[in-house]
C-alpha cells in the first residue's frame, strides 16, 4: 500500500472512488455518505481533470498491492500559508481500517513541505459524527459557516458547511 502523488491518468479512477464514498448506494456501506442531504455526483472527471492543471492543487492518492486506488485527498495551498483539504474519499467497503487517517499524515506533510501553518477544511454542519472524527484529528470550528453551493449535485434540504482548522 502507498501514497502518492495522483496523475491525470488515475481521474477516472478517482472520480468513481469519490462518487461511491459520497453518494449513491454504494456510498450506504460506509459512514461518509451525504446521500441523505444530496443528489447527484460528488464530482464529474471535467471538474477532475481540471485540478491536474493548477499548480497549488494536488490530489493524493492511496494504493493498495493490486494498485488499485481505494483513498484520496484534495490540497490547495492558499493564501495566508493555509492549505484546503477536500475530497478525502476512502472505499465505503474499507472505511475505518486507517486509510483516512494515513492520508491526513499525508495531507500534513504536504502543508508542511509547503510552509504552511493551517489546514483548513469544510464540513456539512448536520454531519456531526464527521465533525467530532474530524475533532479527535486536531481540527477545531472556526465559527464561520457557508451555504454549499454545487453544480453537480441537488440539496434535498439546505446544506450549511461548517469551516474547521487546525495548526500543522
Amino acid at each position: 500500500m502507498a501514497i502518492t502523488k495522483a496523475q491525470l491518468t488515475d481521474v477516472p479512477a478517482l472520480t468513481h472512488l469519490v462518487n461511491s464514498a459520497y453518494r449513491g448506494e454504494t456510498s450506504k456501506l460506509g459512514w461518509t455518505s451525504e446521500s441523505h442531504l444530496l443528489e447527484g455526483v460528488r464530482i464529474d472527471e471535467a471538474e477532475l481533470s481540471s485540478y491536474f492543471e493548477r499548480p497549488e492543487i494536488t490530489i493524493l492518492k492511496y494504493t493498495n498491492e493490486e494498485e488499485e486506488i481505494i483513498g484520496c485527498v484534495y490540497l490547495e495551498i492558499t493564501a495566508n500559508q493555509r492549505m484546503y483539504l477536500g475530497m478525502l474519499s476512502v472505499s465505503p467497503l474499507l472505511q475505518n481500517g486507517s486509510i483516512g487517517r494515513q492520508l491526513l499524515a499525508a495531507a500534513d506533510e504536504h502543508a508542511h513541505e509547503n510552509n504552511c501553518v493551517f489546514i483548513k477544511i469544510s464540513v456539512i454542519t448536520t454531519r456531526h459524527e464527521l465533525i467530532a472524527w474530524y475533532q479527535r484529528r486536531g481540527f477545531m470550528p472556526t465559527g464561520e459557516t457557508i451555504p454549499l453551493i454545487t453544480e453537480t449535485s441537488i440539496a434535498k434540504v439546505p446544506v450549511d458547511l461548517m469551516i474547521m482548522e487546525k495548526p500543522v
